[in-house]
């Protein structure tokens, strides 16, 4: 494994575990903020902290867009890769659990492939793909489990959550088709404020007041790790991976997500994990193992082996070429 593989197992790895907590923080918080309010503040938190890190460790002419490319990747960012993706989000999981919340977000990685083909040339979905894909979207059904009731009980809460999953996908695709010169630190953290500005109107608009919000231990610790962890630096993590590794790719990381949260809402929150939904995060992991593999190149494999053999054939001395003077007597 090189080493920018290693550095992009550990992106995706820190970027998974860091925002399946989210989903067990969000839960916990909104006990103490208004939804809207709530990832405004997240956000404040998040661009300071990345703001910050951006000015201590890049050279002052980098920190700067230069063209329309660069405005445009961070208009994606903080529009909807981050801000409308994260409103939906905490308002949706009032509705629904950590667990459920974070399964109809992991239909991203579904939903990014589709958008990538009308406005990416350079990704596209291969038939091995589409089987994993709809693998996926098999695993969401059995988490979700879409019958009547489930419309009737939660059912707008999923909906909401489903466009956040659609705007999360639309603004990671929208990065890689913007394109530009700033890293993914630097983009990241000019965009956070953009999104945080549209989270403060939205929590304006729907007449949310800070006065609401109680200032408990409980709710700092919520809020302290939406937004340092989950947020700074698991952006910086994330959109680091979506740089290197592209927007399909990257996002296959939110299948990873929904494990971490079903698992830490069950030890943090009390929250109960049925067997439609351990069917469902089997029935995911099976559709993520398919799309893995799409990464290994089965044949080029087999052709580096075939050639290694050769090789050592080759190092092999005929009897008929051995050196005189190493015959036995």
């Amino acid at each position: 494994m090189t080493t920018a593989s290693r550095r992009a197992l550990v992106a995706f790895v820190v970027t998974g575990v860091l925002f399946g907590g989210t989903f067990v923080a969000a839960k916990a918080g909104l006990e103490h903020f208004p939804p809207l309010l709530f990832v405004a503040l997240r956000f404040d938190v998040a661009a300071v902290a990345l703001l910050g890190y951006a000015a201590l460790t890049t050279p002052r002419a980098d920190l700067v867009p230069r063209t329309w490319s660069d405005a445009a990747g961070i208009l994606a960012t903080g529009v909807f890769a981050i801000g409308l993706t994260n409103a939906l989000l905490f308002v949706g999981q009032e509705y629904t659990t950590s667990a459920v919340a974070a399964i109809v977000f992991s239909l991203n990685p579904i939903l990014t492939p589709i958008l990538a083909a009308f406005l990416l040339s350079d990704e596209r979905l291969s038939l091995r793909g589409v089987v994993g894909m709809a693998l996926g979207v098999a695993g969401v059904a059995l988490v979700v489990n879409p019958d009547p009731a489930s419309f009737l009980s939660g059912g707008v809460g999923k909906a909401i959550l489903f466009t956040g999953a659609v705007s999360g996908a639309l603004g990671s695709v929208l990065i890689r088709r913007a394109g530009g010169d700033l890293s993914s630190t630097v983009r990241t953290a000019w965009g956070l404020p953009f999104g945080a500005l549209l989270c403060h109107l939205l929590s304006i608009g729907a007449g949310e007041s800070p006065s609401a919000i109680s200032w408990t231990p409980e709710a700092f610790a919520a809020l302290a790790y939406v937004g340092l962890f989950a947020g700074a630096i698991a952006y910086i993590a994330y959109f680091g991976l979506l740089d290197t590794a592209g927007a399909i790719r990257a996002n296959l990381v939110f299948y990873l997500v929904p494990v971490v949260a079903a698992v830490g809402g069950w030890a943090l929150l009390g929250e109960t994990i049925s067997t439609l939904a351990v069917a469902g995060f089997l029935t995911i992991f099976a559709g993520f193992a398919v799309l893995g593999s799409e990464s290994i190149d089965t044949h080029r494999q087999y052709r580096r082996l075939a050639g290694r053999v050769t090789d050592r054939s080759a190092e092999t001395v005929d009897p008929a070429e051995e050196p005189r003077g190493f015959e036995a007597d």
